[in-house]
């Protein structure tokens, strides 16, 4: 009579009822360590699917009808430090101290690791490799060419994103309702999946109701009750990989990126292809010979295998700077920049010299600039940015670069007031659009073409006769016709003096 005692891996992966199936595993006896069952139970509790499917396991072994089987549970129950260092080798050592006692016991494992070490104990070991096959996911048969995304959800039908960043409709694609066994098994699919790391495939993150998921380039996020009302799977597929040559840039743009741009923002409005751009972007820069690197969070840029992606959700900040700054990128792609932890990392790697391009949600192109206020100091905000790109409907919708001067912000009247003022121009008319300075303990962003044409509609009603308004610098000059001139001056100026203080400016009356 054979004796097996399984480790948790085994337990998980569900290999033990499976060979008892196949005849792989002897008549005899199967010890389960009552340390499985804790370890599995507190998985279970913290909402991991693997503790889940665990104690599935176990409840299949329990209603073994092969009378040539027994199961017998052994050892104690550990205690709460073992549980939780059961990563560090805890629950494993006291499992295998089980087979240490009796030489003839047969140690079932999937794990490397773990195999090694009971092998190095003088322990008889089966170990089960896990081969990674290469198969059709379920999920695939609901995309076709132009699917940017598929939304699955108990109680609900399954819908679909059609179309392209910017022109898409929602579309319902089953005609049955998809319960929550449905939902549930085929998150476990794809969990398992993403787990096994087969092919490009990673789970990218595992909280206690949520898991992000990269398979191949299928973005997928899944959530389960309690968290959610009900199992919800969205899945995200890019349908097209763009170059910046599908852009159709003018040469100004595609200068201004192969020699002055090093701090980038590409802003946008979600679902509107910021991400897309950004990885254009990084292919651009690589087939430039230029060494590019990537922060995400998570992972689900596709790009070529010269690119190295960083996760912040499975290394700190403090890791990624190291790394990157050692490591000494021309430039790295910080994708979907959210908390200010992520903005301080931007900013302390483009003060250090590396090239940056930072990928944020905004619904306007100064929204993605007035991120940093408060988060840096306002006097090095041209110093970590000169370039906004604002992604619309998946085309490049504005483009604004920043820089620094000193003088009177606009609408401001007197010398004295002169301070540090960070302007935004459109990077193709030059015009200055938009100012940014301190006030007192307030920092101000002022639309300047708004109130400039704000007053000048106002300085064009109090003048009271026809007339041409020029704005430039600060001040006013008002073109009126010659026989005007002392009317809209007024006696000893009084007329002029008003409109001056009406206007927060200084104006000048030239007849014509």
């Amino acid at each position: 009579m054979k004796v097996y005692i399984p480790d948790t891996s085994a337990i998980i992966d569900g290999i033990v009822s499976k060979m008892i199936e196949e005849k792989k595993i002897k008549p005899g006896k199967i010890l389960i360590h009552r340390a499985v069952i804790a370890e599995l139970e507190s998985q279970a509790n913290f909402g991991k699917e693997k503790g889940f499917w665990g104690l599935e396991e176990l409840k299949k072994l329990a209603n073994l009808k092969n009378k040539k089987i027994k199961i017998e549970y052994v050892g104690e129950r550990p205690k709460e430090f073992e549980i939780k260092y059961a990563k560090s080798g805890e629950i494993d050592a006291m499992i295998r101290e089980v087979a240490l006692q009796n030489k003839d016991i047969i140690f079932i494992t999937r794990d490397k690791v773990d195999s090694e070490a009971a092998m190095a104990s003088g322990i008889k070991v089966m170990y089960i490799e896990q081969i990674k096959e290469e198969k059709t996911l379920t999920f695939t048969k609901y995309f076709d060419k132009t699917t940017m995304s598929v939304h699955i959800k108990e109680g609900a039908r399954i819908a679909a994103k059609k179309g392209k960043p910017g022109d898409w409709k929602f579309e319902k694609i089953s005609k049955e309702i998809s319960s929550a066994e449905e939902v549930e098994t085929l998150a476990k699919e794809i969990i398992e999946h993403a787990r096994m790391r087969i092919g490009n495939s990673f789970l990218e993150i595992e909280r206690k109701n949520s898991y992000i998921c990269q398979i191949e380039d299928y973005r997928i996020i899944i959530a389960k009750p309690p968290f959610s009302d009900g199992w919800e799977i969205t899945i995200v597929h890019p349908v097209r990989k763009m170059e910046m040559k599908d852009y159709n840039l003018d040469p100004k743009v595609m200068e201004l990126f192969e020699t002055k741009a090093e701090g980038v923002l590409i802003s946008g409005a979600p679902g509107n292809g910021k991400s897309t751009f950004a990885q254009a972007l990084a292919e651009f820069y690589k087939e430039r010979g230029k060494i590019v690197k990537t922060i995400e969070a998570p992972r689900d840029l596709s790009l070529s295998a010269d690119i190295t992606q960083y996760s912040i959700a499975l290394g700190t900040m403090d890791e990624i700077r190291d790394m990157l700054l050692l490591g000494r990128p021309d430039y790295t792609i910080f994708d979907e920049m959210r908390n200010p932890p992520d903005f301080g990392m931007y900013a302390d790697m483009r003060l250090a010299g590396v090239g940056m391009v930072g990928v944020v949600h905004a619904t306007s192109p100064i929204d993605s600039v007035q991120r940093f206020i408060k988060r840096v100091d306002l006097g090095i905000i041209p110093s970590i940015i000169d370039t906004v790109i604002f992604i619309q409907n998946g085309t490049i919708g504005k483009i604004y670069s920043l820089s620094m001067t000193v003088k009177t912000p606009e609408g401001m009247t007197e010398r004295d007031l002169a301070r540090p003022v960070v302007e935004i121009r459109d990077f193709f008319t030059g015009a200055a659009e938009y100012e940014m300075y301190t006030y007192g303990d307030t920092t101000v962003v002022m639309a300047v073409k708004r109130r400039i044409e704000d007053a000048h509609k106002k300085i064009e009603q109090m003048v009271g006769v026809h007339c041409e308004v020029e704005i430039k610098g600060g001040a006013a000059t008002v073109y009126v016709k010659h026989k005007d001139v002392k009317q809209v001056i007024g006696k000893r100026g009084k007329n002029v003096q008003w409109i001056e203080k009406e206007a927060g400016m200084p104006i000048q009356v030239v007849g014509y």
